[in-house]
């Protein structure tokens, strides 16, 4: 049974992931508030409703299409007789379900492990014992909430350790990678707008593919030779949707960063879904959380051939940078635009920017150096270094992966400045005549 305060597109996303979760869902309530209840989220009417229509259709499970505070679920369970889950927790759900490494597994363990210690319940009062013992007080000893909280800290502490080795060693291959001048290209998007089949067309990978939310969470490499533009890596990611749970965003951030440490990103989006717009704004939120929101785009206008009369282009901004290629990975039309763009966009010629570095930052300085393209550099009255820099897109891109960029700030052309307050500098350079 699904409960949602929702209709439209948004609803029919629910049920999708409701499906995901190898749920059947056998109906559907809906209901608008003016303001939460603290206690049940929804009034005592509408849930003696969902009581009565989850009494009829022998529902095991009430889906909310909401994030439920700890005690708004416990209350809402208590009132039903049966299983609650709300948004959060069915993500998690469909997450450890699709999760197939061993890394991914580590962190969807740590997301259940974080949601479910704020829903511990003193259910275990009656197994409290009196501590006895020559020279001890009397007293409650440790009551099972607190053992099962106690438990669930170590649990939690133990994944992060593994995660860190996980992230450790990813983080060795990543340097390795470095080592080798060839940038990453990062794909990124809604769920289900496509992603791993225009990864798997332009790879000949052989990654899992279906129409179904979350299909793949795993991320994979794969080499791509473009045309005049030597090679590149390409990426595939796990999918965004609305409202995805923070603690995920946590959890996959090691995953997530080969989307912050990428050169470009190809933004696939579903175009014949009427919510694109909608979709591209969560995805550039998400970006955001993750530091990765400077980043060079190109979107990618996936599933053309659900579009009548719509063939394969290429779209530009005014400046005559690529913004938009409209393909279909089911069909193969225009992928080879694809590909061209993003050769186009590694091979174009250099840019011109302005570093604002602190004196301190001698090794990123020596690294500017070494490249050969720094053009002039002066000390600033505040006592601080400017560099300018004419390099490429693609030794650019290397450079932000190889180096930390977290002390430098941008100075553009027209004098305005803004602080990179991420781990990893990503800018939207432009060209100066």
């Amino acid at each position: 049974m699904v409960v949602s305060g929702v209709e439209g597109e948004e609803l029919e996303e629910f049920n999708e992931l409701a499906l995901s979760a190898k749920f059947e869902p056998v109906t559907t309530l809906t209901a608008s508030l003016r303001e939460p209840n603290p206690k049940f989220l929804i009034g005592s009417g509408k849930l003696q409703e969902i009581h009565a229509l989850a009494l009829e259709h022998h529902a095991e499970v009430v889906l909310f299409n909401h994030v439920l505070s700890p005690s708004q679920e416990r209350n809402i369970e208590r009132e039903l007789q049966c299983y609650v889950l709300d948004r959060t927790g069915l993500i998690l759900d469909i997450f450890a379900q699709r999760a197939r490494s061993h890394e991914g597994r580590l962190q969807v363990e740590l997301a259940q492990l974080e949601h479910l210690s704020t829903r511990l319940v003193g259910g275990w009062t009656h197994l409290e014992r009196q501590r006895g013992g020559i020279g001890v007080r009397g007293g409650p000893g440790e009551t099972q909430i607190e053992l099962d909280r106690r438990q669930l800290r170590q649990r939690i502490k133990q994944v992060n350790q593994r995660l860190g080795k996980v992230s450790k060693r990813r983080g060795l291959n990543r340097n390795s990678r470095n080592k080798v001048p060839i940038p990453t290209v990062s794909l990124v998007g809604y769920t289900n707008a496509g992603k791993s089949s225009v990864f798997n067309q332009l790879t000949a990978a052989q990654v899992y593919a279906a129409d179904q939310l979350f299909a793949t969470l795993d991320p994979t490499l794969r080499r791509l030779e473009l045309p005049d533009a030597g090679a590149v890596i390409l990426a595939d990611t796990v999918g965004f949707i609305r409202h995805l749970p923070h603690s995920l965003v946590t959890a996959f951030q090691a995953t997530l960063e080969e989307t912050a440490q990428a050169g470009l990103l190809l933004h696939v989006v579903d175009a014949h879904s009427d919510q694109r717009h909608a979709n591209i704004e969560q995805v550039n939120a998400v970006l955001h959380e993750i530091g990765a929101q400077q980043v060079r785009q190109i979107e990618v206008f996936n599933k053309i051939d659900l579009l009548p009369d719509q063939q394969p282009h290429v779209e530009r901004d005014v400046d005559g940078r690529i913004r938009r290629v409209w393909v279909s990975a089911v069909t193969g039309a225009g992928l080879d635009l694809l590909r061209a763009a993003v050769a186009e966009f590694f091979s174009s010629g250099t840019q011109v920017i302005v570093l604002r570095l602190p004196l301190s930052a001698g090794r990123l300085r020596a690294a500017l150096y070494a490249l050969g393209n720094v053009q002039s550099e002066r000390v600033t009255d505040d006592h601080a270094l400017e560099i300018e820099l004419e390099i490429d897109n693609a030794n650019f891109a290397t450079l932000r992966r190889s180096v930390d960029f977290s002390e430098a700030m941008i100075v553009t052309p027209d004098a305005k400045r803004q602080t990179i307050k991420t781990q990893t500098m990503t800018l939207d350079l432009k060209r100066r005549a």
